[in-house]
């Protein structure tokens, strides 16, 4: 693709402001290498092909949950559930580090090019998984897949591209149900497969849906963020003209060079959270509750097997409940986020800011830590299976309620910085979903099943005021930010 070219159409004329230096911008009348203003036909196709590529790394880090200790067991000649728990979490730890690099560089050279990059490393990083011969090996590919994992971070920094923020909750639900549809299907084919032609073709598999994936990547997707497109519209401007005056606003601020680059790379998302209180709790909150998932995910299949006597391929199967409970999630999302957004904004003078999303996420914040309680203590004393199944349903409901609002609040909150900012989120949640999940097997083994989970239920019911006090609080703690959206703070 040759990207000095226009991105769709006929480009327009652009608009100079007449400064010390002459200035290149997007034409306010319209302009067709304008992100916002591509057609909404594009656009759903950019969101499809973030959804397409979610749903393949999700499918590929869950596919292995319901047959990790198989897994241990073969490469590793004995069982060892310290060593199951952290298959599976690992590539948490992961999407933890790997967005240090992936979002603030796709801040200094566009999406398009680290997208597409870190989907290369991630097919290489896959198949080496499905050779491995040791178990340690092979936790080392999980955590080098996660690493190179870049759809949890920028899909939500690639909406805010394209989308004015009160358009943003319907692509920020899908790219958010599509990963959560491959942790239903995953389970459930890799169950099945697993019985039948073993567990290293579940990998095979996902490293074929990765290459069809990063093929329509490479062929589809254009740049979307604002910077580089206009930094190479000048750059083309000064060629075309001779007139080497013309520069876009970011000329200068973005081009960084060797060690500098990377440099900036990896301390802008820290210096991002330390200099935003909000940020701070909200990546802290979704870390926690992001983390419930994978606590989930390494307890469900145990239970299943050793309290309910379901076979490997029925426990894949399982898992269709949360997704079925995710998908809840999202369409509650998708028909009340924005509009609660936008209605609030109407009622408080016709500004929108970014607490109007918080609503939906307080009220699945008070829900969550009741499920949470009911998951543990239902197998606990041996309550009907279809308690347990519509624990798990509602889990996954309030998981996603709580996520896209955090998700949305981040994007609206941090304009520009936004992939640098839902970094540091999602580095917060790798961290605690391979840590937490961890030490799940010696809490239950001290206090059992049952009061492990209402322990955990009690912690979220502790923090509940969090999410409050950004909704109270977030607009004055946001003005103390040089990163966040100057016009809303």
């Amino acid at each position: 693709m040759e990207e000095s070219q226009p991105l769709l159409g006929h480009v327009a004329e652009c608009e100079i402001h007449a400064t010390s230096q002459t200035l290149v911008d997007f034409d306010p009348k319209g302009d067709a290498e304008n992100p916002l203003e591509w057609p909404k036909a594009y656009k759903n196709g950019v969101v499809a092909l973030l959804a397409f590529m979610a749903f393949t790394v999700t499918f590929t880090c869950i596919g292995v949950v319901p047959v990790a200790d198989q897994i241990v067991l073969d490469l590793k000649g004995k069982e060892d559930k310290s060593a199951s728990v952290l298959l599976v979490t690992v590539w948490e730890l992961g999407e933890a580090a790997g967005p240090l690099l992936i979002a603030p560089l796709s801040e200094i050279y566009g999406r398009y090019i680290v997208f597409n990059i870190a989907n290369v490393v991630f097919i290489l990083a896959t198949i080496l998984s499905a050779l491995s011969q040791s178990s340690s090996m092979f936790i080392f590919t999980r955590f080098l897949t996660g690493f190179a994992v870049a759809s949890n971070v920028l899909n939500p920094a690639i909406i805010g591209d394209i989308f004015k923020s009160e358009e943003r909750a319907s692509g920020m639900s899908l790219i958010m149900l599509a990963p959560l549809l491959g942790g239903a299907i995953g389970p459930a084919i890799s169950g099945a497969i697993a019985e039948t032609l073993g567990w290293r073709n579940i990998l095979y598999m996902a490293a074929l849906v990765a290459i069809v994936c990063e093929v329509a990547f490479f062929t589809l997707l254009r740049e979307t963020y604002k910077v580089p497109i206009l930094q190479r519209r000048a750059a083309r401007l000064r060629e075309e003209t001779k007139d080497e005056s013309l520069r876009c606003a970011y000329d200068g601020k973005s081009e960084v060079l060797g060690w500098a680059a990377l440099r900036t790379a990896i301390t802008r998302p820290v210096i991002i959270l330390f200099d935003s209180f909000v940020l701070q709790i909200l990546s802290f909150y979704g870390g926690l509750v992001f983390t419930l998932y994978y606590v989930m995910a390494t307890t469900f299949p145990t239970v299943l097997r050793e309290v309910y006597g379901f076979s490997p391929a029925k426990v894949g199967s399982s898992f269709l409940v949360f997704s079925i409970g995710a998908t809840c999630g999202i369409v509650i999302c998708n028909l009340l986020v924005d509009r609660i957004y936008i209605s609030l904004g109407k009622s408080r003078g016709g500004v929108a800011l970014p607490e109007y999303r918080m609503p939906l996420l307080i009220v699945a914040s008070v829900c969550l830590p009741f499920m949470i309680a009911l998951y543990g203590w239902t197998p606990y004393v041996h309550w009907p299976l279809v308690v347990l199944l519509i624990a798990v349903a509602l889990i996954g409901v309030l998981i996603i309620v709580c996520w896209v609002p955090l998700a949305s609040y981040v994007v609206d909150a941090f304009g520009l910085y936004a992939a640098s900012a839902m970094t540091m989120t999602i580095i917060f949640r790798g961290v605690v979903s391979t840590l937490v999940p961890l030490a799940i097997p010696a809490l239950t083994g001290a206090v059992g099943l049952g009061y492990c989970f209402v322990i955990m239920g009690a912690i979220m019911f502790a923090l509940i005021p969090l999410p409050l006090l950004v909704t109270v609080y977030g607009k004055r703690w946001r003005s103390t930010s040089k990163y966040t959206n100057s016009e809303l703070a």
